[in-house]
């Protein structure tokens, strides 16, 4: 029994990782355009998304879209893997518990968010200060170089956390109400259709692209913080961006509402749809494929 419980284990986390690096490779070029758009990166700070896209590719190459994509794989696959399992695990603690399925599954998303952060937090900022260089102008020359820069110029570890307050704040409405959002369709869905167990593919894009859109809305503003906390040693100004609520303040103060605290929120819609699409889809057909669907 315990050699099936490692298995099962084993294939689901599999699953889940799977799905992300699936995800993750697909919208790669819009996530990096999205980090140099919120961070006001002084080439490409003035342009809308598109115009963005395009500096990018003439600036750097196409290529250079997927700039950071193998930091991206090594942090993304453990962050799905435990993000997709520990809401099934939360899920099966909450609802005998609170005895309300809506409120269990808030609960579990938010929670499954919150883990799978704190477990891949270091990989995330090395990812978004490669994302964030410019070809030519490299701040670190590889990945190792980056862990070893970040580490004994900013405090050692601590320096590998910054922005954290602003992730985990930002996760709980974000994981909250994507999970909640896509797990109650699904089951709106398959009520309607019992011997369906694994959504269409445009079944997923609309379930995941309107859950995606409501939760990107809701935790936006704490996304922007977190990558300017994460970013501050790189930017000028950098006492500014200590804390979660002085960076919200600063980019308030200087850029407003939809230039600051929802720069990027457009590029982030159109990142949604996708992703949610992809990493719920194919999550959902690995498990039938495995014979773990839920």
């Amino acid at each position: 029994k315990r050699g099936t419980d490692w298995s099962t284990l084993f294939k689901r986390l599999a699953a889940g990782g799977l799905s992300g690096c699936c995800t993750k490779l697909a919208i790669a070029p819009l996530d990096r355009t999205k980090i140099l758009l919120q961070a006001q990166h002084p080439y490409y700070k003035d342009l809308g998304i598109f115009r963005c896209v395009l500096a990018i590719i003439r600036r750097e190459g196409v290529m250079s879209l997927w700039k950071g994509t193998t930091m991206m794989m090594i942090r993304i696959f453990p962050y799905s893997a435990v993000q997709f399992y520990s809401f099934k695990q939360y899920k099966s603690f909450y609802e005998p518990l609170i005895g309300n399925d809506h409120i269990a599954k808030i609960l579990s998303g938010s929670s499954a968010g919150v883990t799978s952060v704190m477990c891949t937090y270091p990989l995330d900022m090395v990812r978004a200060r490669l994302a964030f260089q410019i070809t030519g102008e490299h701040r670190y020359k590889s990945i190792s170089a980056a862990f070893s820069s970040i580490h004994k110029q900013e405090g050692g570890m601590r320096g590998f956390y910054r922005g954290i307050s602003a992730t985990v704040i930002g996760m709980v409405p974000y994981a909250g109400v994507s999970f909640y959002t896509f797990d109650s369709l699904k089951e709106l869905c398959n009520n309607f259709s019992p011997e369906t167990r694994v959504l269409k593919p445009w079944v997923s894009l609309l379930c995941g692209g309107f859950a995606g859109a409501i939760s990107q809305t809701v935790s936006f503003p704490l996304d922007v913080a977190r990558r300017r906390m994460q970013l501050a040693h790189v930017l000028p100004d950098s006492h500014k961006f200590k804390g979660i609520w002085s960076t919200l303040a600063t980019v308030y103060q200087e850029n407003g509402v939809r230039r600051g605290l929802y720069r990027g929120l457009s590029i982030n819609y159109l990142r949604v749809i996708p992703q949610q699409a992809i990493a719920f889809s194919v999550h959902e057909y690995l498990l039938e494929l495995i014979g773990l669907n839920r």
